[in-house]
């Protein structure tokens, strides 16, 4: 197999420039778990794109979101790849440890979905609906996730409650991390799961269950995994921060090509990192689904998109408060200091100076979403109640 080629641009690197100090840290350990996401830290290691900025990656494959979370809390990882909500869920303390966090840049958007069993699959198309569809299988169905506050859980919470299904009366719902799911699922443990790919895809290509909806339809263009830190390591090592971000955003560039997808799509398939055929991984990933249950083709997985995909905008973090809040994860009742929150966690100074750095444009500070359900999103802007 051959190494993915580097971009004309990153041929040409010159070495590193630290004009704004040496990191004082070069060798970090980078956790990620398996989905199709984790492409831009993949191609960062093969490329070896820290190398530029002082910096030397390690990767380290972890089986669940609650080991990420652990090990970053213990220090055994210095970042990771991790899911939106799992930064806000450790900052607030639900569920688990406490501890000041940082997201340090967005590393894709969109690329995720909910797979219902085929059981399911054919109830609803029988039953016209979501909810007549689970009425009909007579008993509690079951619904996995992969983090109690992670991205995956309100995906899939938003699209129940959007078609009267109450997500903590209405059905059971467990969390399993993504490269099981399919198992469970094949298994009869499951009624559907939301996770990110391929492991919507692997579930379709076992013949275990079909994919009924991408959350680029339920949010689109919606944030997903972002690069994590415990936020004193932003202020023990701000110039290995910001080379990092540096890094991982000439990486997320590099990925956000149908060409270079292509090519990564080989790197990870390999054992240590999915474990999964290249045939299933590559076509979501460049974007291509197949299949008559979408009314339009899903939104593709974005990585870059010239850096809007990468600011990391408060107002995205404080939607997870407000369905936090919705769904009794957090009961403060008070939305007042949510910016602030996120304001704390999102380190928009450093990721500025790093994309200057990089001569990435910043997009705009405010951005106004629709939903799949008619409700927009900017911060601050209304979400529905129970």
């Amino acid at each position: 197999m051959t190494t993915p080629t580097p971009s004309p641009a990153h041929s040409a690197a010159h070495s590193a420039d630290f004009t704004h100090g040496k990191p004082e840290k070069t060798h970090l350990r980078l956790g990620f778990v398996a989905l199709s996401d984790v492409a831009p830290l993949v191609a960062a290691k093969v490329l070896e794109f820290g190398h530029s900025h002082g910096l030397t990656l390690e990767l380290c494959r972890q089986p669940s979101w609650a080991a990420v979370r652990d090990k970053l809390l213990s220090g055994e990882l210095d970042a990771a790849h991790a899911l939106y909500g799992l930064v806000y869920g450790v900052q607030l303390g639900i569920g688990g440890p406490q501890a000041e966090m940082a997201v340090l840049l967005v590393l894709n958007r969109n690329g995720q979905g909910i797979t219902l069993s085929n059981r399911l699959t054919q109830a609803v198309k029988e039953h016209g609906s979501l909810k007549a569809g689970l009425a009909s299988l007579n008993r509690v169905p079951v619904f996995a996730q992969t983090f109690p506050t992670g991205t995956h859980a309100m995906w899939l919470y938003y699209w129940l409650a959007a078609q009267g299904v109450h997500p903590l009366r209405d059905i059971q719902s467990v969390v399993i991390p993504p490269p099981q799911m399919v198992d469970a699922l094949a298994q009869d443990k499951l009624d559907g799961f939301c996770a990110g790919e391929p492991w919507n895809a692997v579930a379709e290509a076992r013949r275990a269950g079909r994919t009924a909806i991408a959350t680029s339809d339920i949010w689109p263009g919606h944030p997903e995994k972002v690069l994590a830190c415990r936020r004193d390591f932003v202020s023990l090592y701000p110039n290995a921060a910001r080379a990092l971000v540096q890094t991982m955003l000439e990486a997320c560039r590099w990925v956000d090509t149908r060409e270079h997808r292509s090519e990564i799509s080989a790197w990870l398939a390999k054992p240590e990192v999915l474990n999964v055929p290249r045939e299933v991984i590559e076509p979501r990933l460049v974007g291509m689904y197949e299949g008559a249950q979408f009314a339009k083709p899903p939104l593709p997985m974005s990585f870059f998109d010239g850096g809007k995909v990468n600011y990391p905008r408060p107002s995205d973090g404080e939607w997870f408060l407000a369905q936090y809040r919705r769904w009794n994860l957090l009961r403060d009742g008070n939305s007042a200091g949510d910016a602030a929150i996120a304001a704390g966690i999102n380190q928009t100074s450093l990721y500025r100076e790093a994309a200057a750095l990089s001569g990435v444009e910043i997009p705009q500070e405010t951005r106004v979403d629709v939903l799949f359900d008619g409700q927009t999103w900017g911060g601050g802007a209304a979400t529905p109640t129970n």
